[in-house]
């Protein structure tokens, strides 16, 4: 039954509005689940006992740190392939799940230290909020223009390459890539949410809910991050 199904999808674009409006609500549920998640297991996380140890590991050493992020791009290429899977939807979401948790513990270390920095969680609930107000945002650009931004995938991908080389050269060298940089990260992010959600209207499959629920929850995680990477750094000039 579920080959057949997915035998027969159709893209957004060319489905019918029922099937359509179908599949961008599950798309946009899959993402609100994955969020709710994402903050379950980093509360987790915090308030265990362990975390302070975890962090000290991750953040043991610059190298450290770049096996933690090289771990991080595997899994989530694993996660992607596992969303993707047309097979078995039991592997969709098992994709989707093991992204989350990927996400969670990378963040880790960021938010123990904003929290620790500030006292409170405010500078996170700030950030949470700046990010789901631009998302929401870039979700009506999209919506309202029905524009096609398929042609950003090229500049993306050429822009992830160079800021993943940035990111490692900052890591071998020691250096702090700065506020410049986090303000740079953010308008890619944004951009990011911009592609994915123009994917959603007009190039995924209906079949293709979990997949797209994953690309979103990426750039929105990506936007969060360096969201709080600038608060932080304008708290430190405080």
């Amino acid at each position: 039954m579920d080959q057949a199904r997915y035998s027969h999808s159709v893209t957004a674009a060319t489905a019918n509005p029922t099937e359509r409006a179908t599949f961008i609500r599950r798309t946009y549920v899959h993402l609100a689940l994955a969020i709710i998640a994402f903050a379950g297991i980093e509360a987790m996380l915090l308030s265990s006992p362990m975390a302070e140890g975890l962090i000290q590991k991750m953040l043991g050493g610059k190298y450290t740190w770049l096996i933690v992020l090289g771990c991080f791009m595997g899994v989530s290429y694993l996660a992607d392939n596992l969303a993707r899977s047309r097979a078995n939807p039991g592997m969709q979401y098992l994709g989707l799940g093991l992204f989350v948790v990927a996400e969670a513990i990378v963040f880790l270390p960021m938010l123990y230290i904003a929290i620790q920095y500030t006292g409170s969680g405010d500078i996170v609930t700030t950030a949470a909020l700046m990010t789901l107000l631009l998302v929401a945002g870039l979700t009506a650009t999209v919506f309202i223009t029905r524009k096609d931004f398929s042609f950003m995938g090229n500049i993306l991908a050429i822009g992830g390459l160079l800021a993943l080389g940035a990111i490692v050269i900052g890591i071998f060298t020691g250096y702090s890539l700065g506020l410049w940089f986090s303000v740079i990260m953010v308008g890619f992010a944004a951009g990011s949410i911009l592609y994915t959600t123009s994917n959603i209207l007009h190039h995924y499959r209906t079949d293709e809910h979990v997949a797209a629920a994953l690309s979103l929850f990426a750039s929105v995680a990506m936007l969060f991050w360096y969201i709080l990477r600038i608060l932080l750094a304008f708290a430190n000039r405080d």
